[in-house]
């Protein structure tokens, strides 16, 4: 091949490499001091390509984890969340809530306080150093497995922090699982200390009359071992009158399921954000 023929190549490939990286999401790993637990806790965030555009601010979506995972897993283990950050021009925050915190304050360990740490400060920290949309109206909160359920609790606990809010695989009632996944350790033995387990289960606290609504999207794979709580759930918000998102699909508490699933919770949000937007809200 011609001499300038492979100059005009590699400029090319070059330009193309350049270009693709200019535009493209990027991943931040910010150290979050929690007052709450007197430590550093990492946490992931993700922005958007347009992020690189000044004078944008955009909505939030905070994804957790599950049980014995971290903050870094999602974007390891499904790094299509990037894309879909920048096709719907998303800031994506992975927080850490510990092996097994369950997204608690825990009632009998003072050390765990994790509801204080997502809600409050890397909800402050994150609209403190991103451009971000900072109401309710503009953040949403999901996650997969004990994230699942720390999700919705946190977002019916917390209706002023987060507008809309969504669960996969979601543990939606912890007392049939009593001796499973550290839970006890968070709020107690499930006799000695049932009313923990009463009240903490989502499946209860959705019985809640909030001050304003949460949009809600919940889901989970028919060969889950989650399944049969989340469809009581499901039937119970319909009894209620509870408007929701419910889905069911085939598959099993995995990352295959999971993967999936990630993108139908976004597009959710993404369309809440859209009509909240829209109305000047």
């Amino acid at each position: 091949m011609h001499y300038d023929g492979m100059k005009k190549i590699v400029f090319l490939l070059t330009f193309t490499l350049l270009y693709c990286t200019a535009h493209a999401a990027s991943v931040d790993t910010a150290r979050i001091y929690s007052n709450a637990m007197h430590k550093e806790i990492k946490c992931v965030i993700i922005k958007p390509d347009a992020y690189q555009t000044k004078n944008l601010r955009f909505p939030v979506v905070f994804l957790l984890h599950g049980y014995s995972d971290r903050y870094s897993q999602w974007v390891k283990r499904v790094p299509g969340i990037k894309e879909y950050a920048d096709q719907m021009q998303l800031v994506i925050v992975c927080p850490d809530g510990s092996h097994s915190s369950w997204y608690f304050d825990s009632p009998i360990d003072s050390t765990f306080r994790y509801d204080t740490h997502i809600s409050r400060e890397v909800v402050k920290y994150v609209d403190a150093n991103y451009r971000t949309l900072a109401d309710r109206n503009h953040r949403a909160i999901t996650g997969l497995s004990m994230g699942g359920h720390g999700a919705l609790y946190l977002a019916l606990k917390h209706p002023d922090v987060f507008g809309a809010a969504g669960s996969m695989s979601g543990g939606v009632d912890l007392r049939p699982f009593p001796d499973e996944w550290n839970i006890a350790r968070r709020i107690g033995d499930a006799h000695s200390h049932s009313l923990n387990w009463q009240k903490m289960s989502v499946i209860n606290m959705i019985e809640r009359k909030l001050p304003q609504p949460v949009a809600l999207m919940i889901e989970c794979g028919t060969d889950d071992f989650f399944y049969t709580v989340n469809k009581q759930l499901h039937q119970k918000m319909l009894t209620l009158k509870i408007p929701h998102d419910y889905v069911e699909r085939p598959g099993a508490h995995n990352w295959e399921y999971w993967e999936n699933a990630v993108e139908y919770q976004l597009l959710f949000f993404h369309r809440f954000f859209n009509e909240k937007h829209g109305a000047g809200k």
